[in-house]
């Protein structure tokens, strides 16, 4: 599955971090975004999601509402199949959008879903 990873961070203590690594160790195409950081274990860190080569199945995000709402337009442009709204991400007009769009949304976290096989 190719998931993108909004928020992605390089500092092991973050949990945009720890999401980047669990998704990989479970087999995942991983495409972590920040529009700072070049590299995370290994993988190439994108500016943007519409800089991404490939199709998104699903996007994670650990940006907050006024960050994600910036970026809505090519969230919603890349058509995944779902958007996962982890603790703290939640942006209502984003999922309103998405639904309207016909895009799975999911208020969780990726961590959690991971560990208990539910992603």
């Amino acid at each position: 599955m190719h998931v993108a990873v909004i928020g992605a961070s390089n500092k092991p203590e973050r949990y945009a971090y720890q999401a980047v690594k669990l998704l990989r160790e479970k087999g995942h195409t991983v495409f972590p975004i920040h529009p700072r950081i070049e590299e995370i274990e290994g993988l190439r860190v994108y500016p943007k999601i519409t800089d991404i080569p490939e199709k998104i199945d699903t996007v994670t995000l650990y940006v907050g509402a006024i960050a994600s709402a910036g970026m809505a337009q090519d969230i919603l442009n890349c058509r995944p199949r779902r958007i996962i709204f982890n603790p703290g991400a939640e942006n209502d007009h984003l999922e309103k959008q998405a639904k309207e769009a016909g895009i799975q949304t999911v208020r969780g976290c990726t961590l959690v879903m991971l560990k208990t096989g539910q992603f």
